[in-house]
């Protein structure tokens, strides 16, 4: 297990310095900068003084030497300042991650509690009216992107109920049940695709492994339903929807962009695309580092559940 681990945290690290490669890059590629931003919006370009901006933020020197400028600064803790507010990137950015994360956590389980269940309930009443209806409804929720369905709740709690989540951040801090009714409807809202998702995973793999020889030896033995599909076939049909899950989370982390606008969620999604606007190098980066942090974290996760939902699977 453990040389396995070694190797995937190696492989790891390779990818993130790759990806750090990349978006650093790509980002110097796009046309424009903050300096050309500041001056076209004044509607006046002193040449001298946008030289000498572009030399305060040191945008002015060689991409290699600004690349390896930036990852000097990462080994020392620095993530840099903001070129649009003047402050430490962390100051800004730490505020957002725990937004972002606990709605994709909500997301997450929200689908993994409706999109389970329901797969295994499809996959074991295959080709009743209850498999159709289910299939319906995860076919409805692959159709229906989450922030069209968050406007359709917001409407419908203003419609029907006169009310709406508040639109201003609360923190967990000040009033708990007001921010997790907050969460709740994006959360519910994300949750619905990712759970149509799971349930259609769910009941394609359940359905394979309710075919094996294994599974009918067991019926043949007289055991009861129940333990048959949860004891003998789900635990190997969750292999598929382990690696679902895991794909989703990551996912979320950085695409919840228009959910967070809907909702006014101060998430880094959100804020990664008013950074991306701005030119805002160092707010950029360090955000999409930390996506590609969270996705590696989680297919490692996944890879070592593995381990232990199967015990056939062995690390090396």
């Amino acid at each position: 297990m453990w040389p396995f681990v070694a190797r995937r945290l190696t492989l790891a690290a390779l990818t993130l310095v790759g990806m750090s490669l990349v978006i650093f890059v790509l980002l110097r590629l796009a046309p424009g900068s903050i300096v050309d931003l500041i001056f076209q919006s004044a509607g006046y370009v002193d040449p001298a003084a946008k030289q000498r901006i572009a030399h305060e933020l040191q945008i002015d020197r060689p991409v290699a030497i600004q690349y390896l400028l930036w990852v000097r600064d990462l080994a020392h803790g620095d993530l840099g300042i903001s070129y649009r507010y003047g402050l430490p990137a962390w100051q800004i950015i730490r505020g957002r991650i725990p937004t972002t994360v606990e709605l994709a956590t909500l997301a997450m389980l929200v689908a993994v509690l409706i999109g389970v269940p329901t797969g295994i309930l499809s996959a074991t009443h295959q080709d009743t009216a209850v498999d159709y209806g289910l299939r319906v409804f995860s076919l409805a929720g692959l159709s229906m992107p989450a922030f069209w369905l968050g406007m359709v709740i917001l409407l419908f709690l203003v419609r029907e109920f006169h009310w709406i989540p508040s639109m201003t951040y609360i923190s967990p801090y000040v009033d708990l049940r007001a921010h997790l009714v907050q969460f709740s409807f994006p959360a519910l809202a994300v949750g619905y695709r990712s759970a149509a998702l799971i349930s259609r995973m769910t009941r394609s793999s359940m359905l394979e492994v309710l075919r094996e020889d294994y599974v009918r030896t067991a019926r043949a033995k007289g055991l009861p339903r129940r333990i048959v599909v949860n004891r003998h076939a789900l635990r190997n049909a969750l292999l598929p929807v382990v690696t679902v899950i895991g794909t989703e989370f990551a996912f979320l982390i950085g695409g919840l962009v228009v959910t967070e606008t809907v909702f006014n969620l101060p998430g880094v999604a959100r804020y990664l695309v008013e950074a991306i606007t701005w030119r805002d190098y160092p707010i950029v980066q360090n955000l999409v580092m930390f996506i590609a942090i969270v996705v590696v974290c989680s297919n490692l996760a996944v890879d070592l559940l593995y381990a232990r939902l199967d015990p056939r699977v062995r690390y090396e």
